[in-house]
């Protein structure tokens, strides 16, 4: 089973999957087990892994100690062509198809693709459509992408619309690190009910209650990151994973795909 798959089988029994992003720029070896420990612990179905933008090299190094140690996928989630590596499980292929910047949206990928078939790294091509959020995030400033507007679901089920007819496998609503607003349900239903590819949500998801709310509008996948970072949120993680997986757990255990 690839890694896409088991995905999908984690929505079939679970209802949805609860995702946890981890910015290599700012783990630190000492505490990254105490991290891969906590997040296996209260349920996490996968690992997210990269950054809009990265300050000190540490990105092989992390991802091997996280790879070695977790016994669920480690996805690649690249902000830059500098993160790539046959180290993970998959990455996500991702187009920023809201940017004003063509590099974002095929450019760069021209240049990865040679680097990703060497690896044999599994690719999971992902629509990434920037949500307004309150603030200025990273993501959105590094992405030269005029974000969505919150009051417009329409615009974003148009990009989703487009995204499954291009033949791509997901669905990326972010509001952004350290976001203000998370990406509202109403758009997550507005786009989930009108493609059939499964939609990731991340960005601004502080309580579990929201995490709740948006797999209840029709999310996948929930990813949070920024809000673990903060000393004494890890406490919650399984509060959220509890949240995101409403349906009951089947006897028959989702199997990790092995490389």
């Amino acid at each position: 089973m690839n890694t896409f798959d088991y995905l999908l089988k984690v929505r079939e029994q679970k209802g949805a999957g609860f995702l946890l992003l981890l910015d290599p720029d700012k783990l630190v070896k000492k505490n990254l087990m105490h991290v891969i420990t906590s997040a296996q612990e209260a349920g996490v179905d996968a690992f997210l892994f990269g950054s809009s933008l990265m300050t000190r090299d540490a990105f092989d190094e992390s991802l091997a100690e996280l790879k070695q140690h977790s016994r669920v996928p480690v996805i690649i989630f690249p902000g830059n062509l500098f993160q790539i590596s046959g180290k993970a499980d998959a990455i996500l292929f991702l187009s920023v198809l809201a940017s004003r910047n063509t590099d974002l949206i095929v450019g760069n990928h021209i240049h990865a693709a040679p680097l990703i078939k060497q690896h044999g790294l599994e690719c999971i091509s992902t629509a990434y459509l920037l949500v307004e959020s309150g603030k200025l995030t990273t993501a959105h400033f590094l992405s030269d992408s005029l974000p969505i507007p919150r009051d417009k679901p329409e615009i974003a089920t148009a990009f989703s619309m487009a995204a499954e007819m291009f033949g791509m496998k997901l669905i990326y609503l972010e509001a952004g690190s350290g976001a203000i607003s998370n990406v509202p349900p109403t758009m997550v239903h507005a786009v989930s009910s009108s493609v059939s590819l499964p939609v990731v949500v991340g960005g601004g998801i502080r309580t579990p209650e929201i995490a709740s709310e948006l797999v209840n509008a029709g999310a996948s996948f929930v990813v949070t990151g920024n809000f673990f970072e903060q000393d004494g949120n890890s406490v919650k993680l399984k509060d959220f994973a509890d949240a995101v997986h409403f349906k009951k757990r089947t006897p028959t255990a989702v199997r990790v795909p092995q490389v």
